[in-house]
């Protein structure tokens, strides 16, 4: 058991993040991406890190989907976290479902710990005024108040849904009785709200003790909370994750926590948070909180500019070049380049939406993948042939496999190769090359000290990434 009146930080780690294409993807989305990189940190790190001054804090509980189990826990260790739960959700089902699987699950280590709440893709730059509000709000929850945390407004937006206080907010940081949860408004109704001290920006962060939240998904959602703790009852171990029961969890309600308990409980409160803080929630927020230079210019990579204002270049790869410029978005990646009016681009959502319908690769996935034991880059493809760039980490194998429509054939860049080929291993370095015969058993492994990295050249009727019978994987993936 861990000491009682702990805090277990709940990071919900779900999200595509559409809005900061072509950077941000469902194969990748932003909460896991470094956005700014002057420390080379995710915002799921920056999340991480900033609340570990908070005393009496214990091991997180990341809510997050099978696709992105391998990201969260690789980017946990990096920042030499080793303590953590990763709960699986099968498929999403909003807040309300993610909080009441980590209450249920936070209550194994505890009678009754506090929680607290947070989205894993947000910026805070006053991390110091953030501690002590998160503080003030620790003392609200544990005389069993529901404390929401409500952005000070500094503008009239419309992305955010807004918090209604019983009264003005002011500068004492106390908990204030909730009035109300309001949508998304239009403009000039969010111009009347940032007039009156009532109102915050709804951040979607909580702090309150377990059973509390129970209690009160108990009272207005019953089947909800009941399905989410059989969810966690019938769930099954695998290496750092806890996968939730599918039937069970199904059966949840697709809600948030504000409509399910927050807009109807009398346990509520707002507490004030004016710590320059931002959802990231779009390409002008991100040139808006970004250092930029006397022009009023964010650059990134390769990028010359001449007589160009306030706009965000960024290049991931190739050489941007910028004459005569004003309040542009322009990103460049691999395979896809974005250049958007800087106040257009919350309609990023809208073309990463068209792409999704016409079912183009480049709306939801990079040429980079991301997997347990490291990363492939697809360099070039066809219809009947593909290379990849692979990189695999130090130790690290790949599953014992075969293929139905393709052959391979692996050179060696740098590192050491342990190749395995229908029973029969051999160890390869630097230029040297193995050929993989169609329907051969095989596999890649890094037995050295350094990563691995080679070229895979495939050839065959069919070279999908579907195309992969596995029988032995040490990180429990089938096909």
């Amino acid at each position: 058991m861990i000491p009682k009146n702990s805090i277990i930080p709940v990071i919900l780690c779900g999200g595509t993040g559409t809005r900061l294409w072509p950077l941000s993807r469902k194969s990748y989305p932003k909460q896991f991406l470094s956005i700014k990189k002057e420390n080379n940190l995710s915002l799921l790190q920056k999340t991480i890190q900033r609340i570990l001054p908070l005393k009496d804090i214990q091991k997180p509980i990341l809510v997050c989907n099978e696709e992105h189990r391998f990201i969260v826990a690789e980017q946990m260790r990096e920042i030499n976290i080793d303590d953590f739960i990763i709960l699986l959700e099968p498929f999403g089902r909003n807040t309300a479902p993610a909080i009441a699987l980590a209450a249920h699950k936070a209550l194994e280590f505890e009678e009754d710990p506090t929680l607290l709440v947070l989205s894993s893709d947000h910026e805070i730059k006053n991390v110091k005024k953030f501690l002590n509000i998160l503080e003030k709000g620790l003392e609200q929850a544990r005389i069993n108040k529901l404390v929401t945390f409500g952005i000070v407004p500094t503008s009239p937006e419309i992305g955010y849904g807004y918090i209604k206080a019983k009264k003005p907010f002011n500068d004492d940081l106390e908990g204030i009785d909730i009035d109300s949860f309001l949508e998304k408004p239009d403009y000039e109704t969010a111009k009347k709200f940032i007039q009156d001290k009532r109102f915050t920006w709804n951040s979607g962060m909580f702090m309150f003790k377990a059973q509390e939240i129970i209690r009160e998904l108990d009272k207005f959602h019953p089947n909800l909370s009941f399905s989410c703790k059989e969810a966690i009852k019938k769930s099954i171990l695998d290496l750092d994750f806890q996968r939730i029961d599918k039937h069970s969890f199904k059966k949840c309600e697709n809600v948030s926590i504000d409509i399910a308990v927050m807009e109807k409980t009398s346990k509520g409160v707002v507490i004030p948070l004016d710590v320059g803080w931002s959802d990231v929630g779009s390409w002008e927020v991100v040139w808006d909180t970004s250092e930029k230079d006397q022009n009023g210019n964010f650059t990134e990579g390769k990028v010359i500019l001449e007589n160009t204002k306030d706009s965000y270049l960024r290049s991931e790869n190739r050489l941007i070049v910028g004459i005569d410029l004003n309040d542009l978005i322009v990103v460049e990646t691999r395979d896809a380049i974005l250049i958007s009016n800087k106040q257009s681009s919350q309609k990023v959502k809208n073309i990463v939406n068209q792409l999704k319908k016409n079912k183009v690769p480049e709306g939801f996935s990079h040429t980079k993948i991301y997997r347990p034991w490291g990363n492939y880059l697809s360099v070039v493809e066809a219809d009947r042939w593909q290379v990849k760039l692979i990189q695999v980490k130090p130790g690290e194998q790949l599953s014992l496999q075969m293929h139905h429509h393709r052959s391979e054939h692996w050179i060696v860049v740098s590192g050491t190769a342990k190749v395995e080929i229908d029973n029969k291993v051999e160890i390869l370095s630097e230029n040297q090359s193995v050929y993989i015969p169609l329907g051969s058993k095989h596999r890649l492994s890094n037995p050295g000290k350094i990563s691995l990295s080679l070229i895979e050249v495939q050839s065959g009727s069919y070279v999908g990434e579907d195309d992969i019978v596995r029988f032995k994987d040490i990180y429990g993936r089938i096909e």
